[in-house]
């Protein structure tokens, strides 16, 4: 065999190098180049942020997809009149509700009203077998007599006088002695009628009776026939005359000053939620009540069909004098720790945050008593989405 057939051959092993040497500049290229130019097309872009915090302020970059949620406009001032809107209840008026008591004790043996009744001034409400009016009665009999001796005996010694057999000095007795049951007979038919008894008038029973001080309704009733009445300063029963009746608001200590007498008032109750019935502020208290730190007003209606019944609840508008003040879109406020506040731009796609105290609410709208200036730009929609 010739000797240059068994000579090595070095076609393979270049091919062999020659692909290696490829390989490794291929990865050099991708290293170098390839991953370069695939991070730059095929990674996205990092996104804006939504908002950013500089201090107490809120900037919402170019970019942010809140920009498109967001609206604000310039506010100005207009002429409102604020309203007060307070929580009221009825009742009756003090001036014409009276405590009946009986003048005297003794055993209730006859009751002529029932809770609920309507009397008039006069009206016998209840009879009360008193030993203490038989007492009344026996006193002024004595006191009639004595008073029926004293003025004989004062006539017997004036004409003595006048033909000298009796003395100067037993005449002004005399005179005292008259002067002095005078007095007492007066004193007894006085207490007689106090106990609204007559003195003329003597019953075998000698029965007081009670009847109603003044016209109006029986609204408490705390005695029962058979009764022993022993506290004269316990009453039997109420009468409240609700012809004229009273609603009665509160208002908070902060409001005080813009509510005055004769201010116009509308109130609805809660049993006729549909009718709105117009009056004047009758009266407004001196005191701020030391629980509720409120004020009481009053304001007096017409009762006449006793519609209103005492302890209903009501509602009470005060309208108040007419005022400029910043009204705003009631979507620009937002609610945070129990405060009132809306986002004032400061800058373009900047904002800050207000707390401000809202003065009338009407529909869509809110007057507003302080925290925003006239001219200023107020975030009027989409403020809940930088609130915190």
């Amino acid at each position: 065999m010739p000797i240059h057939d068994h000579q090595p051959s070095f076609r393979g092993g270049a091919f062999l190098w020659g692909g290696i040497g490829l390989g490794v500049l291929l990865l050099a290229v991708l290293l170098t180049h390839g991953f370069g130019l695939l991070n730059g097309r095929g990674k996205e872009a990092a996104e804006p942020e939504l908002m950013v915090r500089q201090g107490d302020k809120i900037l919402v970059p170019e970019g942010s997809s809140l920009r498109a949620h967001l609206s604000v406009m310039p506010v100005a001032l207009q002429a409102v009149s604020p309203k007060l809107l307070l929580p009221a209840v009825v009742e009756s008026d003090p001036a014409r509700t009276a405590a009946v008591l009986a003048p005297l004790g003794g055993r209730l043996v006859a009751l002529k009203v029932g809770l609920g009744d309507r009397v008039v001034r006069g009206q016998v409400l209840a009879v009360i077998d008193s030993p203490d009016l038989g007492q009344a009665y026996t006193d002024n009999d004595k006191a009639a007599d004595a008073f029926k001796l004293a003025e004989k005996n004062l006539h017997r010694q004036e004409a003595q006088n006048k033909i000298g057999v009796v003395s100067d000095r037993d005449l002004d007795q005399a005179k005292s002695d008259f002067a002095q049951a005078a007095s007492e007979y007066t004193r007894t038919q006085a207490h007689l009628k106090v106990l609204g008894a007559s003195a003329d008038s003597k019953p075998a029973s000698r029965e007081l009776v009670v009847t109603a001080p003044l016209s109006g309704s029986v609204t408490a009733l705390a005695v029962a026939a058979g009764n022993m009445i022993n506290d004269p300063t316990q009453p039997l029963m109420t009468i409240a005359d609700l012809s004229t009746i009273w609603v009665t608001a509160l208002v908070p200590e902060k409001d005080i000053a813009a509510v005055s007498k004769n201010q116009d008032a509308q109130v609805t109750l809660a049993a006729y939620p549909d009718q709105v019935r117009h009056g004047k502020v009758l009266f407004v208290s001196d005191v701020i009540e030391a629980d509720s730190r409120r004020a009481k007003i009053r304001i007096a209606f017409a009762n006449a069909d006793y519609a209103l019944k005492p302890n209903m609840f009501a509602s009470v508008v005060l309208a108040g004098r007419e005022r400029s003040l910043i009204v705003l879109p009631s979507s620009a406020l937002l609610m945070n720790n129990d405060r009132t506040s809306v986002f004032v731009a400061t800058a373009p796609w900047t904002f800050e945050r207000r707390n401000v105290e809202a003065q009338l609410e009407e529909g869509s709208s809110v007057a507003i008593r302080s925290g925003v200036n006239a001219g200023e730009q107020v975030l009027v929609k989409g403020g809940i989405l930088l609130n915190d």
